[in-house]
């Protein structure tokens, strides 16, 4: 185990240091806390006004930085700064969408921060879909659900799945017209709005 004889020597080492080695030794990550916490608070009030939800998100913000500290992966140009403020806004961007639904939401958010919330909306949005995409897939018969994940998510003409599956383009039709009643029942069934 490493020690430090003084918090000198842990305040010299870097974030990405510090994130790596707080994994063993998790007293370390304080330090990462003590110089994100006011930088943090700060760009989260340009998103949510209410003090409480402010230290809330930036509390959860931390909490999904030292679970997910074994994913992050240093990267040329972009530092530890980077990931910590990106897992920053998509839970500022959370806490925000959920306040809105809630009928919450009386202030606008901050103009620097609108377009990135929008494309945040957006692919939030597109990964929910999908996700309820894949969850009514993974219970058709494989045969049929191929077909749509391939049609569908992955943009294939009927034409290239034909080819990569060494069938006509007539059958590959019939299977995804098929493919697509067996998936408008399944989501009906389990209560899902999915249109295909």
């Amino acid at each position: 185990m490493l020690g430090f004889s003084t918090s000198d020597n842990v305040a010299k080492l870097c974030d990405e240091e510090i994130l790596m080695r707080s994994q063993a030794q998790p007293w370390l990550f304080v330090v990462l806390v003590d110089r994100y916490q006011e930088p943090f608070l700060r760009k989260v009030r340009g998103i949510v006004y209410d003090k409480r939800d402010v230290e809330e998100v930036v509390q959860d913000a931390f909490t999904k930085i030292y679970v997910n500290a074994h994913k992050y992966e240093p990267q040329n140009g972009a530092k530890f700064s980077s990931w910590a403020y990106r897992i920053l806004l998509n839970t500022a961007f959370t806490r925000y969408q959920k306040l809105i639904k809630e009928n919450q939401r009386f202030q606008s958010i901050d103009p620097e921060y609108e377009q990135m919330y929008g494309e945040w909306a957006e692919h939030s949005a597109f990964e929910e879909r999908r996700d309820g995409i894949e969850r009514v897939l993974v219970r058709l018969p494989e045969h049929l659900a191929i077909v749509l994940r391939l049609h569908y998510l992955e943009n294939w003409s009927q034409k290239d799945i034909a080819k990569e599956t060494n069938e006509k383009t007539g059958t590959i039709k019939a299977r995804i017209h098929r493919a697509k009643e067996a998936f408008r029942k399944e989501a009906g069934e389990r209560g899902v709005d999915l249109h295909l």
